[in-house]
């Protein structure tokens, strides 16, 4: 395989592996992209839950992406978990001196166990500045609940939460509908001209540590080498299922998923 485009992800690093920068380095890697990374944070975590969170210095962050772009030029930006309003100031900062306009936000808020990983002052500035400067936004439906202020409670919910994160400035929203407890998953994709469903099977498994972040990342590379954003969209949703679906069944509690499940070996390495 081929590197198709380069990525640069902005994100917190999972030490189990299974979500996070680890999960986002995987993800663009099978999918063809080259990826560098900015870490805003470090988790000490496992499959079963968030033990603590230690905070990467504001400014290290800034350096991490200057440092990096002056000499790489992404082709597409990922942004996970953002902490606290001095991360946020310092990532919008830098944003202004990258080229690309492909900005793809997974507002990471709540780990899998319930742990919160931002404050209440950084998720009102994501709402009131970070939006405007990014292309797509990817919550799922407790993120989208907390930056809308709607309860969700069905499809039509979903839609209306959209609209109003569009009126905050973001052009493109997609809300994820995993948390709901129907046989069908459905995804949203909803901008100023168009509503897309996107609806797929509910695989029954406890092991969907770090989908989010999979999907984003997903999205992210496929959206650089090209690909339009409803087909980005789709193909991630498609490699993000068959990962849930060949998931390795590793650790005690909500286990990862198969990032390699797009991978194919050829005869030489086998």
């Amino acid at each position: 395989m081929k590197i198709k485009s380069k990525i640069l992800i902005i994100a917190g690093s999972d030490s189990s592996g299974g979500a996070g920068i680890q999960a986002d380095l995987k993800t663009a890697t099978c999918l063809g992209a080259y990826a560098m990374t900015t870490i805003t944070a470090v988790t000490v975590q496992n499959t079963k839950g968030v033990k603590s969170v230690v905070s990467i210095p504001a400014n290290e962050i800034y350096n991490q992406i200057i440092y990096t772009i002056k000499d790489i030029k992404p082709d597409a930006v990922k942004i996970g978990m953002l902490h606290s309003t001095e991360v946020i100031n310092k990532v919008l900062r830098s944003l202004y001196k990258i080229k690309t306009k492909k900005i793809i936000l997974d507002p990471v808020m709540v780990a899998k166990g319930g742990s919160k990983l931002i404050s209440n002052q950084a998720i009102q500035l994501m709402k009131k500045k970070l939006l405007k400067k990014v292309f797509l936004i990817t919550p799922n439906l407790p993120e989208a609940e907390i930056l809308s202020g709607i309860k969700i409670t069905d499809k039509k919910n979903m839609i209306i939460a959209a609209n109003k994160l569009i009126k905050l400035g973001v052009p493109n929203v997609l809300i994820k509908g995993g948390h709901f407890k129907s046989k069908k998953v459905l995804d949203i994709l909803v901008n100023k001209n168009e509503i897309i469903i996107f609806s797929s099977n509910r695989l029954n498994t406890k092991n969907t540590h770090g989908t989010g972040c999979t999907l984003s990342s997903a999205i992210t590379s496929f959206i650089s080498c090209g690909k339009t954003l409803k087909k980005s969209c789709e193909l991630g949703i498609k490699y993000v299922n068959s990962a849930i679906l060949t998931n390795p069944k590793i650790g005690k509690g909500h286990g990862p998923i198969n990032h390699l499940n797009s991978i194919e070996l050829k005869k030489i390495f086998k």
